[in-house]
């Protein structure tokens, strides 16, 4: 009883964030169980897990990796599984059960996703032991093995590794998995098209594996959208031009790798590249809000008053918090 008080308490706090209605992310939650793990030194660990069928739990394959064993939770009851599938490359998981008593999510597949929706996902974050949800918008999503990698701002940390990022009509639109490193995280989740392959391969054999999943590759591995993350929080400019160029070669078609050379050149004070880079981003990409804020950018210092008040249009349709950024650039002008 305590704990349910205690959910409730929490789903009417998360009610104020006029997101997600109270009964709908009550019904989410209970499709949202606890991973438990035991491991090799005795002790234990956890981390999130999605019902996605009668059948299916997808989580990380990083919270299941390497362990003596693991169950999932729910209501203070545990199920252990019968058999699980295995992407270690993609770090992808799916626990394998007889019969689930939980209803599965709809899922919806990643690439129809698009810039700025909003999103939230749900986990248990810092060993709660009730489901938390969290709320953001699409940044960007990415290219990778025939699927992409949502990125977003919708935060999430230990613990959250296999939670569900959702979009506004309450579709599985990804599995929570990865956060850059340094102090403004980027948050990414494996795309809900992975999970539907997944479910087609035979079943794993071991827990143990040698496999390293590709986000936690050397830095010479990682894909792009990675390696570029640590030059730009450092404003290390040249060698964030140097990647972005070589990502552009790659990925000509990809608004993030203009977005990032603009930021490059912007920091290297050539405010005409930025500009063409932004905008390139924006031309590729109408919804990318982070290169017209580039753009806005570059109008204020160039007093621009024209130029920021269309940019400020623009964002207003896709990010009111972000427009208000540039009604205040505006207001000095006045």
């Amino acid at each position: 009883m305590k704990k349910q008080l205690s959910l409730i308490l929490l789903l009417m706090a998360s009610q104020a964030q006029a997101i997600v209605p109270f009964e709908k992310l009550l019904e989410l939650n209970n499709s949202i169980v606890l991973v438990n793990v035991d491991l090799p030194d005795g002790s234990s660990g956890s981390g999130t897990g999605v019902v996605v069928s009668k059948e299916y739990v997808a989580t990380d394959c990083h919270v299941i990796a390497n362990t003596l064993g693991a169950n999932i939770a729910k209501h203070d009851v545990a199920y252990k599984p019968i058999a699980f599938k295995a992407d270690w490359k993609h770090d992808l998981c799916l626990l394998k059960f007889e019969e689930l008593p939980f209803k599965p999510v709809p899922m919806r597949d990643s690439r129809t996703l698009q810039y700025e929706e909003d999103v939230f996902n749900i986990s248990f974050p810092n060993g709660s032991n009730v489901p938390q949800p969290s709320y953001g918008s699409v940044k960007a999503i990415h290219n990778l093995d025939n699927s992409v990698i949502i990125r977003s701002d919708a935060a999430f940390s230990l613990g959250s590794s296999g939670g569900g990022l959702f979009d506004e009509k309450y579709n599985l639109i990804g599995i929570t998995t990865f956060k850059s490193p340094g102090p403004q995280g980027f948050f990414y989740s494996l795309p809900v098209e992975w999970i539907k392959k997944l479910m087609k391969e035979p079943d794993a054999k071991s827990l143990k594996t040698l496999d390293i999943p590709f986000w936690a590759m050397p830095l010479e591995q990682k894909p792009y959208f990675m390696k570029v993350v640590i030059p730009y929080q450092n404003k290390e400019w040249d060698a964030l031009k140097s990647i972005s160029d070589l990502w552009i070669k790659e990925e000509p078609n990809s608004p993030d790798a203009w977005y990032f050379l603009g930021l490059a050149v912007q920091g290297k004070k050539d405010l005409k590249a930025a500009k063409e880079a932004f905008s390139k981003a924006e031309k590729i990409n109408p919804r990318h809000v982070d290169a017209m804020m580039g753009l806005a950018e570059i109008a204020e210092s160039e007093k621009d008053l024209v130029a920021l008040q269309n940019i400020q249009k623009k964002v207003n349709q896709l990010n009111t918090s972000l427009a208000e950024v540039i009604s205040n650039k505006l207001a000095k002008f006045k």
